[in-house]
């Protein structure tokens, strides 16, 4: 695998990580008892920490890019394998 590939890739784990675990920890003002700022979105986060987020998405894409980078040299799931109807006749093809 290139190494541009292993960087794209990672970076799409990385996106993908950070918006699953955006939302965990994550209390509204009401929740954790602090006063909101008039105009104020009743489920805007009262602790939102961009760092946590990040090292969270950070360490769970280095699994997860891990077990997809394990799996493209072992080879333990192809494409093949993922063919749920390989008997199904091509819809434009010769009949």
């Amino acid at each position: 695998m290139l190494w541009t590939s292993i960087i794209a890739i990672y970076g799409l784990f990385w996106v993908m990580s950070a918006f699953l675990v955006m939302p965990f920890g994550v209390r509204t003002h009401d929740e954790a008892g602090v006063a909101k700022v008039p105009g104020q979105a009743d489920s805007a986060p009262a602790n939102f920490n961009p760092r946590r987020i990040a090292l969270r998405a950070t360490l769970l894409s280095f699994v997860l890019f891990g077990l997809y980078y394990a799996n493209y040299v072992n080879g333990w799931i192809t494409a093949k394998d993922l063919d749920f109807y390989p008997d199904v006749p091509a819809l434009y093809g010769k009949k």
